[in-house]
């Protein structure tokens, strides 16, 4: 057989295929020009089709068949010369490897102690040494036992009972039955039956000391790398997860396309479970790394949300990640969330925080409900279960980073949500991430602004002349705003539903002893009622946050004018800004206000406090505020989520300027001090405050033309 190669004589060059004449096979040369063009038409397109092939054929003089198989050839040659290159590529690294391996076995041989700088142990030295422990831990082990008999005697129960009691064996207060402790004796004084029903003293859960056994933090570990996956596909592709909602043109996950990627059960069998995702993404003022740092600190992350997290706890810490970049951290968490009226229940979830760094300057933060069970037996009375929910960090070169936040839970809350708020909380506003995304921005601006010297200050008598002062009044406004957001709870509440109307939820009453640091020592009474207004959310922020309209709601001010002294603004929106205010009432010529507004997404609150001008003076001077005692009242305005307003929400773009609007009004009294003889709450108290909450609302009605 004779072969005749022509041009570069490779696989895919210039021959065609065979030819039959005469018996043998007869190879055709093709031209530099037809090797050239079909070069250049292979590189744009490997695989022609048969129309293509007779185009190029009748371009280059050539039958179809020779063009195929000219394909053919130039595909195989690519193919081998790629399989080359990996196969050299691979020798390189693992000649690398076999280097690196061979210097880690010499550096081995040669490794000296760290602490002193002499050889390694031998392995007899090393022997004698566990021996030596041994025998030390048998003497420790004696010795335990000793003490342990010694302290039964005393305590009357054998040591080993003991494990299980937290460390602080303080006597919880119960005021179950609204008996409060006497100064004096110690005893308690009975109160009035009405029917309060206080919390008593937290107490700290087990598995804060008792930690877990290995096989359930493998199934930790295991469950939060599955979260991490899912999280991760959720963040990065749109299709076929996600669509846009109609009613708001947000994102919100096609149920259909996610269960058949991702199958799971559904937590609630109920027919009023349901199911919220909501995806958002945008650029705060803040970097990667410090936002990673600040989520996986449960009092940092309070900071970030202060108006949604009213709650956070790092019940343990089963990962702390890599130095640097926190990669690889995992804790166990608590959290509880709120909506800021006390018809909504708060939200509480158990949950695996899991951190990792996929890309330089890229994290990904999941959350994913977990079991928290006591003696073996799951918490029933959970409403809400959290499926991979969280964010990816991504780095920018101007100090800044982009947040994609997706949040996906699973709830059956209709029983415990007033008819007021069902709409509002029954779409994805109210926990979305909509809402967890505007949060974010605010606050990171708001640090931002905390930080820099040359925050806009609006001073008109002179009242804060240091950057420092400027930061401490800022640093106190930000404690008062999240003081008031976790009273708002109002758990062991007492209500009044006979004040209740149409669309008015009536007046909640709770009662506490308050000894926590910054706030006044004694019982404080808190009372909250929540009501519709046929107005936006934007009208009615506007009239409560004017200094200038505060004598038509203020009862206290007993019609006096009042006036701001000091603005301090802490982001561009100009809602956004901590204010100091002289009220005018002649018996109270020593007391301030501290005022503080911010916009959200959900809407708006306004937050007050009266303090006595030497504690504001500690502030203005830099000094440290947090002990300065503040008893926060304030108002929350938010949209009230109906259909026709969600539509017009969606319009606008902002909840602020659409619909009708629910007004959450609250306020607290410090009713006795903690040296009063007599701690009893009466009836009189509580007519009080209710007379004060509702004189209050029924000014804002009719200021706002809404009393018909």
């Amino acid at each position: 057989m004779e072969f005749r190669a022509g041009g570069n004589g490779s696989g895919g060059g210039d021959q065609d295929g065979p030819n039959f004449r005469e018996g043998r096979k007869v190879y055709n040369r093709h031209t530099p020009e037809q090797i050239q063009r079909l070069e250049s038409f292979f590189k744009d397109c490997p695989h022609p089709d048969e129309t293509q092939r007779r185009q190029l054929g009748r371009e280059l003089g050539l039958e179809s068949r020779q063009i195929k198989f000219w394909f053919q050839n130039k595909r195989t040659q690519t193919k081998t010369q790629h399989e080359r290159a990996d196969n050299g590529a691979l020798r390189q690294e693992n000649e690398r490897i076999q280097c690196e391996n061979l210097a880690i076995r010499e550096a081995l041989k040669n490794v000296i102690c760290p602490s002193c700088g002499g050889p390694p142990f031998g392995e007899e030295e090393r022997q004698r040494n566990i021996e030596k422990l041994q025998i030390e831990n048998a003497q420790l082990k004696e010795e335990h036992e000793k003490v342990s008999n010694l302290l039964a005697k005393y305590i009357g129960k054998p040591i080993t009972q003991t494990h299980s009691l937290p460390p602080a064996l303080v006597p919880s207060l119960d005021m179950s039955s609204a008996t409060f402790p006497s100064q004096d004796t110690g005893g308690g004084l009975p109160g009035p039956a009405l029917g309060l029903n206080l919390p008593p003293v937290d107490v700290c859960d087990p598995y804060q000391f008792k930690g877990f056994p290995d096989m359930e933090k493998t199934h930790m570990t295991e469950t939060a790398a599955a979260a991490m996956d899912e999280l991760i596909r959720l963040l990065r592709v749109n299709e076929p997860f996600w669509i846009r909602s109609v009613t708001n043109e947000k994102y919100v996950l096609q149920r259909d396309s996610y269960e058949r990627i991702f199958p799971k059960a559904n937590r609630f069998k109920t027919s009023s479970a349901r199911i919220e995702s909501s995806k958002e993404s945008s650029v705060v003022a803040i970097s990667g790394m410090q936002l990673v740092d600040m989520f996986l600190d449960p009092d940092k992350y309070m900071d970030l949300f202060p108006t949604i997290i009213t709650k956070a706890s790092t019940i343990q810490v089963l990962e702390t990640g890599l130095i640097g970049s926190r990669s690889g951290s995992l804790q166990l968490m608590y959290e509880q969330m709120h909506i800021l009226s006390p018809l909504v229940a708060p939200r509480e979830f158990y949950f695996l925080r899991y951190c990792q760094q996929i890309e330089i300057g890229v994290w990904v933060i999941v959350d994913v409900s977990y079991d928290y069970s006591k003696e073996g037996q799951p918490d029933s009375s959970f409403r809400f279960w959290k499926l991979p929910s969280g964010c990816m960090i991504e780095d920018l070169p101007d100090g800044c980073s982009k947040v994609t936040w997706a949040e996906h839970v699973e709830v059956d809350d209709k029983s415990l949500t007033h008819r007021l708020y069902r709409d509002l909380v029954s779409g994805s506003l109210a926990f979305g991430a909509e809402r967890i995304v505007g949060t974010l921005q605010r606050m990171c601006e708001r640090l931002a602004y905390l930080a820099n010297d040359d925050t806009p200050t609006r001073d008109l008598v002179g009242v804060i002349s240091l950057p420092e002062g400027r930061r401490s009044i800022m640093k106190l406004g930000h404690r008062m705003v999240k003081d008031f957001c976790g009273v708002l709870s109002m758990s062991g509440k007492l209500d009044f539903p006979q004040l209740s109307e149409v669309d008015n939820s009536g007046v909640r009453v709770s009662v506490r002893k308050s000894t926590e640091p910054g706030q006044p020592d004694g019982m404080i009474v808190s009372a909250a009622t929540s009501l519709w207004l046929p107005l936006q959310c934007q009208t009615v922020f506007d009239f409560i946050r004017d200094e200038k309209m505060r004598t038509q709601w203020d009862v206290l001010s007993s019609g006096n004018p009042v006036h701001e002294i000091a603005h301090i603004a802490n982001g561009i929106h100009p809602g956004n800004c901590t204010s100091i205010i002289q009220p005018f009432i002649p018996s109270e010529n020593n007391m301030l206000m501290l005022q503080e507004s911010c916009v959200e997404p959900l809407g708006g609150l306004v937050v007050y406090a009266p303090i006595d001008i030497p504690a504001i003076n500690t502030a203005i001077r830099g000094e440290e505020s947090g002990r300065i005692p503040i008893l926060p009242s304030g108002f929350i305005v938010s949209g009230d989520g109906r259909p026709n307003s969600r539509a017009r929400c969606a319009s606008h773009g902002n909840i602020m300027g659409s619909g009708g609007s629910l007004l959450t009004v609250a306020f607290q009294v410090l009713v006795c001090g903690p040296t009063a003889q007599n701690q009893q709450l009466n009836m009189e108290t509580v007519a009080t405050v209710n007379t004060l909450i509702s004189s209050t609302v029924q000014k804002i009605k009719i200021a706002l033309n809404c009393s018909g």
